[in-house]
């Protein structure tokens, strides 16, 4: 439910964006009012009190956000407080991030590796990321992780190449317990 929730919300405002041509001016406010939203745990929990009515959260809203935010984003959480949404607030600016990010054809790559990567090896991958995908710029996330021994694993969106030591060796073992000795 949660994740029709958000597909539903961020493709209204992603709509909106696209309408009034801000998308990259309203992509910048959404991840601004989501790290409001996560540094802010009262305020979020504030938001979700079902002690407080509607139009006090709309004026909340209106007194936190009115002005500093643009016309769109202000009508955008008006709804969300109406429609008692405010609890997806999260899910719903990571989908239209996300969105937007595909629209732009910015992807996200998830890098492990057993050992940090050089900058020059960092730099290659990245290009070799551009070379065999449609996106034309990347945002790389490093991890290291030494239990996958050697090799790298990365994951961008649902698809993941695993060319890790660890998996080779796992591979390796579920075949040779298919194996019947005459």
């Amino acid at each position: 439910m949660a994740k029709l929730v958000s597909k539903v919300y961020g493709d209204a405002l992603f709509e909106e964006a696209l309408e009034k041509q801000k998308v990259d001016a309203l992509f910048e406010e959404v991840k601004s009012l989501q790290t409001i939203f996560a540094t802010n745990q009262d305020f979020a929990g504030l938001l979700d009190n079902p002690k407080i009515a509607k139009e006090e959260k709309a004026g909340i809203i209106t007194e936190v956000f009115g002005g500093r935010v643009s016309e769109a984003l202000m009508g955008f959480l008006a709804v969300i407080v109406e429609k008692g949404r405010q609890k997806e607030i999260n899910a719903i600016c990571d989908y239209f991030i996300s969105t937007v990010k595909e629209y732009k054809r910015i992807g996200v790559a998830h890098v492990t590796s057993a050992v940090e990567l050089k900058e020059e090896q960092k730099a290659q991958l990245l290009n070799k990321l551009l070379g065999t995908t449609s996106y034309q710029e990347f945002e790389m996330d490093y991890h290291v992780e030494p239990s996958i021994i050697g090799g790298l694993v990365i994951r961008i969106g649902d698809r993941v190449v695993d060319s890790s030591i660890k998996t080779q060796i796992h591979e390796l073992r579920r075949s040779l317990l298919k194996l019947q000795i005459s």
